[in-house]
């Protein structure tokens, strides 16, 4: 049997998310970018919907003296995770400028906030236009003036293909599995797995049913939702290794990958 510092047992899921799916400071570094490139200067607010752990606030806070971030999510369990782990990893002063609500991101009381991220492709649960719609609506109703929307999709021929990817970290595997794809209506339910090297599986850690929808839906809809200038930031291609490097740039035409991740813009 092999041994590893990690095991199923001992493991927290939350952690291990973190660890493996979420990149808050890529993240939001690209807000910081985003915000200098199109209004010139760096935004003080921001609010983090669907935030989990809301680890992205957290860096958000922790970037300036003067930054304040609001995490919006309904599930309580996450939301205590994060106030346990997170929030007490900040300093005093920076805790203060950090709110968490625990409501529904379509009816959140935050208003006038710069920037609202929504992350991880979070909005896919909402399978309707209508009820994507209304989401968008709300982020557009609750933005300051000068407002900016950030969200990611993905997409490539991958996706709509019933698999596994692994990859390995430190101390355990990362699994996301494809389960389930409707082609009839781009349902799809996927999950993530961790596994470690004593042979030890932490199985549907996480589970998500979503619409899996494309950049011109998304776009179409932002648009329809109010938002102008919606502008697609496409991810460059390191020349050794072939696979994605991290810097996205606006762009009006993607390629045929067989798996791909892209932000959205979208100006009030």
């Amino acid at each position: 049997m092999k041994q590893g510092w990690r095991t199923a047992g001992e493991s927290d899921r939350h952690e291990l998310y973190e660890l493996s799916v979420q990149a808050v400071e890529p993240e939001i570094d690209f807000v910081d970018r985003v915000w200098g490139r199109i209004r010139g200067r760096t935004a003080r607010s921001l609010r983090e919907d669907f935030c989990g752990t809301f680890a992205a606030a957290c860096e958000w806070i922790n970037r300036r003296d003067d930054n304040v971030a609001v995490g919006v999510d309904l599930d309580e369990e996450v939301l205590d995770w994060g106030r346990k782990r997170n929030l007490t990893e900040l300093k005093p002063d920076a805790r203060d400028r950090l709110k968490i609500v625990r409501r529904d991101v379509r009816d959140s009381g935050v208003e006038g906030i710069e920037t609202v991220v929504a992350m991880n492709f979070s909005y896919f649960i909402f399978k309707t236009r209508e009820g994507l719609r209304d989401y968008f609506k709300s982020v557009h109703r609750d933005l300051s003036d000068d407002g900016i929307f950030i969200c990611d999709a993905y997409g490539g021929s991958d996706s709509y293909t019933e698999m596994e990817e692994e990859r390995d970290l430190d101390g355990f595997t990362y699994v996301w599995d494809q389960d389930f794809y409707d082609p009839v209506t781009n349902d799809v339910v996927n999950h993530i797995h961790f596994r470690f090297p004593d042979g030890s599986e932490m199985t549907r850690a996480f589970t998500y049913e979503w619409r899996l929808w494309s950049i011109p839906e998304i776009r179409e809809i932002l648009q329809e939702a109010g938002f102008r200038n919606v502008t697609i930031w496409w991810e460059g291609t390191d020349d050794e290794t072939d696979e994605g490097d991290g810097e996205f740039e606006p762009t009006e035409r993607g390629e045929a990958c067989p798996g791909w991740i892209a932000y959205f813009t979208a100006e009030k």
